[in-house]
């Protein structure tokens, strides 16, 4: 995969699910948020440097289902219902994890659906921003990533995935998804790769 060439007004990090309820210790999925340890930290570090880039910080929640019934027949719906039952805006388990909030980050809840991509207004409201390369971070790869990663591509954005600023349960199949699906939607990186390239290079002395 060629190197992207970088334009930070094009170019937005969006989060999936990087919200209490999901990564803060009383997930709902706790496999998923002991798979991902590390994940909040690394997200953290490519978040500050995409600000100081100039990239804007877009994050996906889900805010839980108005009426508190599941709506799908998924089993994933059935399973976390009555988890979530309780979910609402302003609640701590719909807001992003503290750390990975910013100032003039834009957060785009959602009140359905397993991934943030369907009959939602995220990609419309990126395509309305000027956005054209999506940098793809959160959880998980069992399912909400890699459906967001394939509708973006499919929309026409340019698709990057630092690999170690997505989490997927158990890590072996995380792995997996990577090598074998996001590979071929888009470009995989590493966070420090990211930082690398958006940070300017030093003037010559």
């Amino acid at each position: 995969m060629p190197r992207t060439i970088w334009n930070p007004e094009t170019t937005a990090v969006v989060c999936v699910e990087c919200q209490n309820g999901v990564l803060g210790p009383e997930s709902v999925l706790p496999a998923l948020a002991a798979d991902s340890a590390d994940l909040v930290s690394n997200v953290r570090r490519l978040l500050e440097s995409a600000r100081e880039f100039g990239a804007r910080v877009v994050h996906a929640t889900y805010e839980g289902n108005f009426g508190g019934q599941p709506t799908g027949t998924a089993w994933l719906w059935r399973a976390l219902g009555p988890a979530t039952a309780h979910w609402k805006p302003g609640t701590a388990e719909t807001s992003v994890v503290p750390e990975l909030l910013g100032e003039h980050d834009l957060v785009l809840p959602r009140h359905h659906g397993l991934f943030p991509t369907v009959d939602s207004e995220l990609l419309p409201v990126l395509k309305g921003l000027g956005i054209t390369t999506i940098v793809l971070v959160g959880v998980s790869l069992n399912l909400a990533i890699t459906h967001t990663a394939g509708h973006a591509t499919q929309a026409g954005f340019e698709l990057v995935v630092p690999r170690d600023a997505v989490g997927g349960t158990p890590v072996e199949y995380a792995e997996q998804v990577l090598n074998n699906t996001i590979a071929v939607l888009g470009r995989l990186t590493t966070v420090d790769k990211l930082i690398e390239e958006w940070t300017p290079a030093p003037s010559p002395v």
